[in-house]
């Protein structure tokens, strides 16, 4: 059965970490696409613009195969990597972390960096309020009028979610079920005569 859930978190969550003189302020912030990434490092610019770096890494999707990492300065792999694989440790999706550093003035060296970043990003997730979200499918349908009993007696009875409708002589609903119940749904759905269904998105 395909899986239809996923954690994340439910809004924004700060943390802050301190080594050696330097302090790094962390927050998490949940997103659902990546044109949401930008303005958020921006606006992070803006309120921490006295710091000297401003590192991320951000997974989205449900599938988790939209990611990236950035160290913006910091030696590579010593900032973003350690941010990522705190999002990996406590199995989230659809969330963006960055950590802001207030240089000290101490050098931290290599594993001092990647403790550091870590660890900031682990604070703000522990501060945050995690979540586990259900995904579904979105289909329209179409079919006759004389099929409309047949058609919501199998919506009632598996608790499918209903909107935009229209009711004529061919009439169309859209509708909205758990992806796990996908494949019994559009079965049952595909036994009514003149039915015809769309796939629209997953979300």
């Amino acid at each position: 059965m395909e899986s239809d859930t996923y954690k994340t978190i439910t809004s924004s969550s700060q943390g802050l970490y301190k080594e050696k003189g330097s302090r790094f302020v962390s927050v998490a912030i949940p997103v659902s696409d990546q044109e949401e990434v930008k303005p958020i490092i921006e606006q992070i610019r803006k309120e921490h613009h006295e710091a000297r770096h401003h590192c991320y890494a951000y997974m989205i999707g449900h599938e988790k195969n939209i990611w990236r990492v950035n160290d913006d300065g910091e030696p590579s792999g010593t900032a973003g990597r350690p941010i990522l694989g705190q999002i990996n440790s406590y199995g989230l999706t659809n969330i963006i972390i960055v950590v802001s550093r207030y240089f000290g003035g101490t050098l931290l060296g290599v594993s001092g960096l990647t403790n550091a970043y870590r660890s900031a990003a682990s604070f703000a997730i522990q501060n945050a309020e995690l979540a586990e979200k259900t995904l579904h499918h979105y289909y329209e349908i179409t079919y006759p009028y004389v099929s409309m009993n047949d058609v919501m007696r199998i919506l009632k009875e598996e608790n499918i979610g209903q909107s935009h409708q229209s009711f004529d002589l061919n009439c169309r609903i859209l509708l909205d079920f758990r992806v796990s119940a996908k494949d019994k749904i559009l079965n049952r759905l595909s036994r009514i005569d003149g039915l015809n269904y769309n796939y629209i998105e997953t979300r």
